[in-house]
C-alpha cells in the first residue's frame, strides 16, 4: 500500500510539473480597455508573465529581447468581409548591461533603466496610454471587436538562437488573442482652439 501511496505522489507531482512547464512559456492577457482621448483612443492592458529560466540567462548575458504587443480593431459586416477599422504594433526592447549592472527597456527614443530584470517586468507588463487610433480616424456606428497580444519576437534573436527555438519552448513567450467588444465607439472631440488675436484678453 506504501509503494502504491508513493507512486501515485510521483505521478501527481510529475502532472503538477508537466502543467507548470506547460504554462512556463505563455503569456496571460488580464484586463484590456479602450478610452477616449483628445489625440485618439489610447489602449490600456495588463499583462502577467515570467521569463523562462532560459530566457532570464539569455538577456543577463547581453542578448536583448524583443516584446511586441499587437492591436487589431474590426467591424463585422454580415454582407461582406470585416473591416480592418485599425492595425497598430508596438516594440519594446529589454536589455542588461553589464557595466551599470542595469536592465533596460527601450520603446523607440524612450528608454528606462532599472536595478533588476522583476521591476522592469513589472513595467513591461503593464500598457498605458497607447494610442492606437488618431482622432482623424472615422470610425462607423456599430459594433466592433478589439483584440490584443504579447509575444516575444524570436526573429530578432542572434540566428544561433533561432535555430535553438526551432526545437525548444524554453525561448518561446506569447499569449493568445484576447478579444472583446466595443459598443457606441466615438472619437474624443477635437479640443477648441481659440481664435482670439494675440493679445486681445489682455484688454
Amino acid at each position: 500500500m506504501r509503494r502504491i501511496a508513493f507512486l501515485t505522489s510521483l505521478a501527481l507531482l510529475a502532472a503538477v510539473l508537466a502543467a507548470a512547464s506547460a504554462r512556463a512559456d505563455e503569456i496571460e492577457v488580464r484586463d484590456a480597455r479602450l478610452r477616449a482621448t483628445e489625440e485618439g483612443l489610447v489602449l490600456d492592458a495588463d499583462f502577467w508573465f515570467d521569463l523562462t529560466p532560459r530566457l532570464a540567462d539569455v538577456v543577463a548575458n547581453g542578448v536583448p529581447l524583443y516584446f511586441r504587443v499587437e492591436f487589431e480593431l474590426t467591424r463585422r459586416r454580415w454582407y461582406w468581409f470585416d473591416e480592418n477599422a485599425a492595425s497598430r504594433r508596438l516594440q519594446v526592447r529589454l536589455s542588461y548591461h553589464a557595466l551599470s549592472r542595469q536592465y533596460r527597456l527601450s520603446t523607440g527614443l524612450l528608454q528606462q533603466n532599472f536595478a533588476t530584470v522583476e521591476e522592469a517586468l513589472n513595467v513591461l507588463r503593464r500598457v498605458r496610454n497607447w494610442l492606437v487610433v488618431e482622432r482623424v480616424v472615422a470610425l462607423s456606428e456599430g459594433e466592433y471587436e478589439a483584440a490584443v497580444r504579447m509575444r516575444h519576437d524570436v526573429s530578432l534573436l542572434p540566428k544561433p538562437f533561432q535555430l535553438s527555438a526551432l526545437t525548444g519552448r524554453d525561448l518561446h513567450l506569447e499569449s493568445a488573442w484576447r478579444r472583446f467588444t466595443v459598443r457606441g465607439l466615438e472619437q474624443a472631440p477635437a479640443p477648441v482652439e481659440s481664435r482670439e488675436p494675440p493679445g486681445a484678453s489682455q484688454r
